[in-house]
């Protein structure tokens, strides 16, 4: 067996991919549904709009105030548009009919809106790229540098979702807010078992609420977190001195995110626990780190370059950082719900995200295939 469960996996993941993309939404089709939006319901005649991954890019240098919000509300509500990019740019136009002296300029940088109401497309709080427990889908192979808990070769499976129940605008700003859920299990598997044994698997769960406003968001929520230990991983350990935890807490905590022109991002938060099992758990930790998600396609694969550091510290851990470094490439024209393919090669040095091992110090490389919006 070795290695073939996480190869199946990935396979699984590439076919899905391939399945998924050629019934994505068509940009171009998009287009011209915008442009007959706006002549039906403001009376604009708009040259064609630009549309990515549907994402529209809007130009309002030349629409009156009024009409910014509710030409933003038509294209968002187009079926299969993602987002809505308001450019300060004027549209290209024959005429100058629909600039107003005077008008105020709402930013020197572009906005992006997303749609608004019950289970709406998006996200306002951008994925932690780099956070070994961000809920999202991957699979890796992860070779430990030091003697770990079970074997050094590690096969690494995350299962996981951010699904927003509800979203609004503050009043008639840009601004927005959402609440929804996010749930995720990560499981590691020795692949140097006879039968790849499952080592370790942690749920996470939580009720979350985030805003954004311009270039600047933020993450809190509410969750509970448990970890469990796989049957033939304790069989082994029986006559070992290894003592199996019963690891489950619930806490709270906040990120802060802001992004830097040219694609860089930098963030950081912390949190606490409320209720803690055992009893003895440090409460208090704290979560920082730094991105770039290059704004520069390689045309001939269609795909960007990607660099992420997260940092955390645990009071647990006597406030000592864990640093986990990922870099890679975003592939553009493989997606799945809107979700793209990244493949990154990662390195972890710091004490072990995996519940059980918390006070396990560890040192990994890796290669793992990741799905994020």
């Amino acid at each position: 067996m070795k290695s073939y469960r996480l190869a199946a996996i990935l396979g699984l993941m590439v076919l899905h991919t391939t399945l998924a993309n050629a019934a994505a939404q068509n940009d171009a089709y998009i287009a011209g549904y915008a442009a007959g939006v706006l002549k039906q319901g403001l009376k604009i005649d708009m040259p064609p709009l630009n549309v990515r991954d549907g994402v529209i890019t809007l130009p309002v240098g030349n629409l009156k105030t009024a009409d910014r919000a509710k030409a933003v509300q038509l294209l968002s509500e187009i079926p299969g548009v993602n987002a809505v990019k308001i450019s300060q740019a004027k549209a290209s136009i024959p005429a100058d009919e629909f600039q107003v002296p005077g008008d105020e300029t709402v930013s020197a940088t572009d906005k992006i809106i997303l749609p608004t109401g019950l289970l709406p497309s998006g996200h306002l709080f951008k994925p932690l790229l780099a956070d070994p427990r961000w809920a999202h889908f991957s699979a890796a192979y992860r070779n430990y540098q030091n003697d770990n808990f079970d074997g050094k070769d590690i096969g690494s499976v995350s299962f996981g979702e951010t699904i927003p129940f509800y979203r609004a605008n503050f009043g008639e700003t840009s601004a927005q807010w959402e609440t929804g859920i996010q749930a995720s299990v990560f499981s590691d598997f020795n692949l140097g078992a006879e039968s790849t044994d499952l080592v370790n698997t942690d749920f996470i769960a939580s009720l979350y609420s985030s805003m954004r406003v311009g270039q600047f968001s933020a993450f809190g929520r509410i969750y509970h977190q448990s970890s469990h230990l796989g049957d033939e991983f304790l069989l082994r350990q029986i006559g070992t001195k290894f003592e199996r935890v019963n690891l489950s807490y619930e806490g709270v905590d906040l990120r802060l995110s802001y992004e830097l022109p040219f694609g860089v991002r930098i963030y950081g938060g912390g949190g606490g626990l409320f209720h803690r099992e055992p009893d003895d758990l440090k409460i208090w930790s704290a979560q920082y780190g730094v991105e770039f998600r290059s704004p520069w396609r390689m045309e001939f694969a269609d795909m960007r370059p990607i660099i992420a550091v997260d940092l955390k510290n645990f009071e647990e851990n006597k406030w000592n950082t864990d640093v986990s470094a990922r870099a890679g490439v975003e592939f553009e024209n493989l997606q799945v719900l809107g979700r793209k393919l990244q493949l990154l090669v990662e390195y972890f040095n710091g004490y072990s995200p995996s519940g059980q091992f918390y006070n396990d110090k560890v040192e990994y490389v890796g290669i793992g295939a990741h799905y994020h919006f």
